[in-house]
């Protein structure tokens, strides 16, 4: 009988998909994290995505999969939501009430969402993921958004990856298509509605609400003939070459949102301008976003952890 003749196959797809929840509740259990199964894979689906855009332009030739279409879809969608939930008048500037509704529509509908990019016989994961999706665009209470809110967008596509919707030759179209179309959603909502930045570190931050598109976008340029660090304050520079490189679009934004001097409003920026080689910037952004975002408890207390990412040690 068939029973008796089980395969490695079947016992991954007997896997036991479940509600993430958090689990690091307090400082000393930062430990855990670093330790665990979802720490190791969500760094190494970083990593790995690092790698394989090492020197690619955003126009380059790739692969667009079924699912990132199915993906694109789905942004299209959050981006339409936006411009059927205008703003409301409100005496405070920043923190726009109407997120709420917006953010409500996502609640409501994210687990159908996931369910139409996942593949039929994994439906059973879709609530699960669909957290990570939920997670990933802000926080409703406060109408903020930080680098917390991006990592649960990467860990969504990591699940996708682990639940086999994603395939390793994805890779290019993952980032440029699928990762750039959700920053373009999120630049849309933190203007609409005004969202204050998580756990901001001010100036000093790299970036009030990105991270991992200037590691990304760093890694583009390793190895350029003619664009060096120094470049990327050049407002010529930026405004000729943002639609090929991820990191002079974030720039951009950067530059429309914010005035004054940029070694002022950006000042870790300015430092990494300084910095002589592309690849000594992303190994340097790279070890920044270890210490600054994945370190730190105010950050990584929101992560949530399941089947996919799981909390369990890694196993030696």
């Amino acid at each position: 009988n068939a029973e008796s003749r089980s395969t490695p196959e079947d016992e991954a797809a007997e896997v036991t998909f479940m509600e993430p929840q958090k689990e690091i509740r307090m400082v000393p259990d930062m430990g855990k994290w670093k330790r665990s199964q979802a720490y190791a894979d969500y760094m190494g689906f970083v990593l790995t995505l690092n790698e394989a855009l090492k020197g690619k332009k955003l126009g380059c030739e790739y692969k667009v999969s079924e699912t990132v279409e199915k993906l694109l879809d789905l942004l299209e969608t959050l981006d339409r939501w936006i411009n059927e939930t205008p703003p409301v008048d409100q005496p405070s500037r920043f923190g726009n009430k109407a997120y709420r509704t917006w953010y409500g529509k996502l609640d409501q509908e994210a687990e159908a969402l996931v369910s139409a990019v996942i593949p039929a016989d994994k439906c059973a994961a879709a609530a699960e993921i669909a957290t990570y999706l939920k997670e990933s665009v802000g926080n409703p209470t406060r109408i903020d958004y930080g680098t917390g809110h991006e990592a649960a967008f990467a860990a969504f596509l990591c699940c996708l990856c682990k639940v086999g919707a994603l395939k390793g030759d994805d890779r290019l179209a993952i980032v440029f298509k699928v990762f750039n179309r959700y920053l373009t959603v999120m630049r849309k909502l933190q203007r609409t509605y005004r969202m204050e930045p998580a756990g901001s570190q001010g100036v000093w931050g790299l970036d009030d609400f990105q991270f991992l598109p200037f590691i990304w976008g760093s890694s583009q340029f390793v190895d350029h003939p003619t664009l060096e660090p120094r470049h990327f304050i050049d407002e010529r520079v930026v405004n000729e070459h943002h639609h090929d490189y991820m990191f002079l679009d974030c720039i951009k934004f950067i530059n429309e949102m914010k005035t004054g001097p940029f070694a002022e409003h950006s000042n870790q920026l300015w430092n990494i301008s300084a910095v002589p080689s592309w690849s000594k910037v992303n190994q340097g952004l790279v070890r920044m976003y270890k210490a600054e975002c994945l370190e730190k408890f105010p950050v990584i207390q929101h992560f949530k952890f399941g089947s996919l990412l799981s909390i369990q040690p890694v196993t030696p």
